[in-house]
């Protein structure tokens, strides 16, 4: 089958692959779709060293089955699917739990690290265990299949954190994740969301996803969340979607008293924090990875127009093209925010 693989740092090539072998709790999944996520360009160069090559990357696919393994009873060919990136063992204690995002045994699909190494989904086809998979209604486009993850990444997020009836939040950071982020805490019923960004264009976009207020994230962009949230204290939670010091630090600054940071970027493995703000005025700090049984919300929310992702597709292309546009959106010179690759 043919495939696009990473065959050094920032480099790749269309290569004739194995197609996969279908294990017997396995399907066998034509791919239809797969968008290129925020993660596998900054991955790609080698900085997060969990992008080693060779390795076919992707992970926000969707496509159709055309093979099921002998002990596959739920699914059949023909099937139109999506599936969770992260293969989880379902029995350990975290799976047990329901947080199978941090299944002790757990591997990502197009991830390749010091632990594991496991092709993704920019191929012809990919095999991926049955109890991952979840089924699309015949109204969803592929393309618009490929923003099931994404969501669910989002949706996680917000369910993290428990939100006060008529919460008023921050997102700071208007890239795909925050964006979905936006809708996703007007879903939950936030009254008042204000999303901070550096661009323009993308401030512009998150006013017509459902952002009530948008604010340059430039000069004192706390004392502006705290007039567009009428609250002399802050917000009472913001969500950090970029993950670099600025941008933790305008979250941080942002919140009232005993409000909550939930922290869901990570363009950098460590940042300084303002520990001092966090101590005294008693914030919560929390964490989000992944998704943990958000993948059915994501496609329901997505089917029925409660999360719109039709303005958030930058293009749609064919795989071989792939590295020209792993290229365009490498350089940050273009206002892309999702691009999805067609095998």
């Amino acid at each position: 089958m043919k495939a696009l693989v990473l065959t050094a740092p920032s480099q790749f090539e269309m290569r004739d692959v194995p197609e996969p072998t279908v294990g017997a709790d396995e399907v066998l999944i034509a791919v239809r779709a797969c968008g290129i996520c925020g993660s596998d360009v900054q991955g790609m160069d080698g900085r997060t060293g969990r992008r080693q090559p060779p390795l076919v990357m992707g992970h926000e696919a969707a496509g159709v089955i055309v093979r099921t393994g002998q002990r596959v009873r739920t699914w059949s060919v023909g099937d139109r699917v999506t599936f969770d990136s992260t293969i989880y063992c379902g029995t350990c204690v975290a799976c047990a739990e329901g947080r199978v995002n941090l299944c002790e045994n757990r591997r990502v699909i197009g991830v390749s690290c010091a632990e594991y190494r496991m092709d993704g989904a920019f191929a012809q086809y990919i095999a991926v265990p049955e109890r991952v998979v979840h089924r699309l209604p015949d109204t969803m486009t592929f393309e618009a299949a490929a923003f099931v993850e994404p969501t669910a990444v989002a949706l996680h997020a917000v369910n993290r954190l428990k939100l006060p009836l008529h919460a008023n939040v921050v997102v700071v950071g208007a890239g795909l994740i925050g964006l979905l982020v936006v809708q996703a805490l007007k879903l939950r019923g936030a009254k008042t969301v204000v999303a901070v960004d550096i661009n323009e264009s993308r401030l512009s976009l998150a006013e017509r996803v459902g952002a009530d207020v948008v604010l340059p994230a430039d000069g004192d962009t706390s004392f502006a969340v705290r007039r567009a949230v009428a609250c002399d204290d802050g917000a009472d939670a913001a969500f950090e979607v970029v993950g670099l010091e600025a941008s933790l630090r305008t979250a941080v600054e942002s919140v009232r008293k005993g409000g909550a940071i939930v922290c869901v970027g990570n363009l950098a493995p460590d940042v300084k924090f303002p520990l001092q703000l966090l101590v005294t005025r008693e914030l919560s700090a929390i964490g989000t990875y992944g998704a943990a049984g958000e993948f059915p919300a994501a496609i329901e929310a997505i089917a029925n127009g409660q999360i719109d992702v039709s303005g958030l597709l930058s293009a749609v292309a064919p795989l071989e093209d792939g590295p020209n546009w792993f290229a365009r959106l490498g350089s940050r010179r273009e206002q892309l925010l999702k691009v999805v690759l067609t095998p």
